[in-house]
């Protein structure tokens, strides 16, 4: 198979595939955290309950003041990482091309020098993130095989990406090949990782603070 091939394929059929697992996946997923179901709360709700969950999903995106000594380089390296990563994906002229073809709708895109650079801060920052996973002995040793892989597939289409853009190590064609492969390969295992975090996040963020809200607890 010629790169021209490969790109082809990865483009249409394997495209098509990976959003096809992605969006079964998560069908899955969020199928299995909703029919848990939820038991009614007797309880009388108290003042301000009706906002708890909203107050939720801003308060836990912030460390709390008691730990921010201890947490302050994951905090850091994971909004640069997770602003980066974002700003690639998403206000990426060609990105912004590829939504527009697909879903029928689109935005304005960012200059391309800066989107470069917010694509290099997050590999930095991942870099960076695991290295401070590996010295820090608690992190370490909380680590499994399911955090590095999330990980990876993380790095991946952003290093690809980049290099693609910047012509580095293989020909256009096929580091533009592997870089759509890369994407298609998170999208197949984001369901089925750590990664669903990416659509259940400020769900759960939202349903602790309306329980606890619920039961008078300071949030």
């Amino acid at each position: 198979m010629s790169h021209m091939d490969l790109l082809i394929w990865a483009r249409g059929t394997g495209l098509q595939l990976a959003l096809g697992v992605f969006v079964a996946g998560m069908v899955l997923r969020f199928f299995e955290i909703y029919s848990l179901g939820r038991k009614p709360d007797l309880s009388t709700p108290r003042p301000g309950k009706a906002w708890a969950g909203w107050k939720t999903i801003v308060s836990r995106s912030f460390p709390h003041p008691s730990m921010a000594k201890r947490t302050y380089p994951t905090v850091v390296l994971g909004y640069i990482f997770h602003i980066g990563f974002f700003v690639a994906l998403l206000f990426f002229a060609p990105h912004i091309r590829l939504f527009r073809e697909t879903a029928g709708f689109g935005w304005p895109a960012l200059p391309t020098p800066l989107v470069d650079a917010m694509a290099l801060a997050a590999i930095i920052g991942l870099l960076m993130t695991l290295g401070y996973r590996l010295y820090h002995p608690v992190k370490r040793f909380l680590s499994n095989f399911d955090d590095y892989l999330a990980w990876t597939l993380t790095l991946l289409p952003l290093l690809t990406g980049y290099m693609a853009f910047h012509h580095l190590l293989l020909p256009y064609t096929l580091m533009l090949a592997v870089h759509i492969l890369s994407v298609e390969l998170l999208l197949v295992f984001l369901p089925f990782t750590k990664l669903v975090h990416v659509g259940t996040i400020f769900v759960s963020r939202w349903y602790n603070g309306d329980m606890l809200g619920h039961k008078g607890a300071r949030l």
